[in-house]
């Protein structure tokens, strides 16, 4: 199979954490009979430095002629920093999600046998733990009216929904429910919010046509709270943005590292994978990072744009075996040898 991939490396770790999944992923097409073509693409803070915006024309054009996006970080703290900026990184991540109409966040959680030890999390409360979060990615607070009154002394952001934002994210909740384990619930503050409300009752109207899935109504913060206690209680959970936002960066540490967690986000023009972590920039050229969710993400891309399981699952078991073996950056030798990135990008492919 010909496979088109848009490379956006982006910022900070984001450039060498992209090269580790290039190289496994090139290792997993020679395996397996496969040509990538990889197109790379400015974005973030590095487009701005070069063209002045942070989601470029020329990238977005390259995106949509893709298969699929490979995506690192965007980020930087000069920008962090300056309340007063004009143009920022992040702008040209929501520009993207909105232009390639990225509506649908997969984001799961899962435990790694050889490190349950180092999640903060007791290992009876998160063992069994397998979950996914759908986030609604292009509508509520991020997306809505937002402005200063009153002498700049007055700031207010909007969250805005339709009924068919609402309907196509909790769609594809549902089939990825009927997949796994039958069970969805649906998150949201249905008790303060108009918005949730509406939440509420479009999921209330689709259960019909599911019948075999089993439906649950939680709110955001009882399960902020059940996250931390029962993890694994847990399936398919659907949310708005905001609290997709928090409630996923929330789950991510039950794997014992951020470094871990792969996602992908669907889309009406094509889809993007990327690991869940940001930028770090104070590891930007060090050689430190951890590669692996950005791995993972890869293997994401095998599986869900190109349907390829059997190379997904090839990028899974070497992971596995990776850390099983020691083969780990800094935040997760605990003491050990501590690989660089590229060394367990490299040793990633080797043993593929």
């Amino acid at each position: 199979m010909k496979l088109n991939i848009a490379l956006l490396a982006g910022d900070g770790i984001g450039p060498e954490v992209i090269d580790q999944a290039v190289k496994v992923s090139d290792a997993v097409a020679s395996k397996f009979g496969h040509k990538i073509t990889w197109t790379p693409a400015l974005t973030g803070a590095a487009a701005i430095d070069a063209v002045g915006e942070p989601y470029p024309d020329e990238t977005h054009d390259i995106c949509v002629a893709a298969d699929a996006v490979l995506f690192g970080a965007i980020g930087h703290p000069r920008f962090d920093n300056d309340p007063s900026a004009k143009v920022r990184p992040e702008q040209g991540l929501l520009k993207m999600r909105q232009k390639l109409g990225l509506f649908a966040n997969v984001r799961p959680t899962f435990t790694f046998p050889s490190l349950i030890d180092k999640s903060p999390l007791k290992k009876e409360r998160i063992e069994g733990t397998d979950l996914v979060f759908l986030r609604e990615l292009t509508g509520g607070i991020y997306f809505g009216k937002r402005g200063r009154e009153d002498n700049d002394n007055t700031a207010y952001d909007t969250c805005t929904y339709t009924r068919e934002e609402v309907e196509r994210l909790a769609i594809k909740g549902f089939e990825m429910a009927i997949q796994r384990s039958k069970k969805l619930c649906c998150v949201d503050k249905a008790n303060v919010l108009e918005t949730s409300r509406l939440w509420r009752e479009t999921v209330q109207k689709l259960e019909k046509e599911y019948p075999e899935v089993e439906v649950s109504y939680e709110f955001v913060d009882a399960v902020a709270m059940r996250l931390v206690q029962w993890p694994s209680s847990y399936d398919v959970l659907i949310t708005e943005n905001l609290f997709g936002d928090i409630l996923t960066d929330e789950a991510s540490v039950i794997s014992g590292s951020m470094g871990l967690m792969p996602s992908a986000s669907l889309g009406e023009k094509t889809s993007l994978f990327e690991p869940i972590h940001g930028s770090y920039p104070q590891a930007a050229g060090k050689d430190i990072a951890n590669p692996l969710a950005t791995v993972l993400s890869a293997a994401m891309m095998f599986e869900t744009a190109f349907g390829l399981k059997d190379e997904a699952e090839a990028i899974r078991d070497v992971v596995n075996k990776s850390l099983a073996e020691g083969i780990v950056t800094e935040d997760l030798a605990d003491g050990g040898k501590a690989y660089k990135t590229s060394e367990v990008g490299n040793w990633l492919a080797e043993n593929i």
